[in-house]
């Protein structure tokens, strides 16, 4: 499929089938993440798999918002291997496991696995429930799985502000 069509057609799942994936299809999606670009190519992402009954059910401590999905990944950084901006320190890490997150997402979504990036969790319990180290930073949650056979978009989810609102060419107004 080519890329605005998959752009188009994705959209956050938030009702799966009640199997977990494969290894076959989590290596492809963790691949997808491999090949993200970041800072300086430093690659400080670290991507805790969440694919065991017991794993999940740990996830459910942490958060409201795992949708009963059978597997999930926590994209992280690690704070000591990030590039940073030398004029005012700004750390590449958070970009850079986003952009990890938005290549294993589209993939995901390439190989019949739907998806739904969460935010809100807790990431004192996610530390506890996991044993996540100091200098590794929780930003993204993909909880993850096949989709329900009625499993839809939001609403929303083709509702969108006119470019105009949102690009700016030049320099912005004061």
């Amino acid at each position: 499929m080519d890329f605005m069509t998959l752009a188009a057609e994705r959209y956050s799942v938030r009702k799966f089938k009640n199997i977990h994936l494969t290894q076959e299809k989590i290596e492809k999606i963790l691949q997808a993440g491999h090949l993200a670009p970041t800072g300086c190519n430093a690659q400080p992402q670290r991507i805790l798999v969440l694919n065991t009954d017991e794993a999940i059910e740990k996830l459910r401590e942490c958060t409201r918002c795992h949708f009963e999905a059978p597997t999930a990944m926590l994209v992280c950084f690690n704070k000591d291997e990030c590039w940073n901006r030398k004029y005012d320190g700004a750390s590449s890490g958070p970009i850079d496991a986003s952009i990890v997150t938005t290549h294993m997402m589209l993939e995901a979504w390439e190989i019949g696995v739907g998806t739904t990036w969460v935010m809100h969790f807790n990431p004192f319990k996610m530390r506890e429930q996991f044993n996540i180290p100091e200098n590794i930073e929780p930003v993204a949650l993909l909880v993850m799985g096949e989709p329900a056979d009625d499993a839809a978009a939001m609403g929303l989810h083709n509702e969108f502000r006119d470019m105009s609102e949102t690009v700016v060419y030049g320099q912005f107004q004061a």
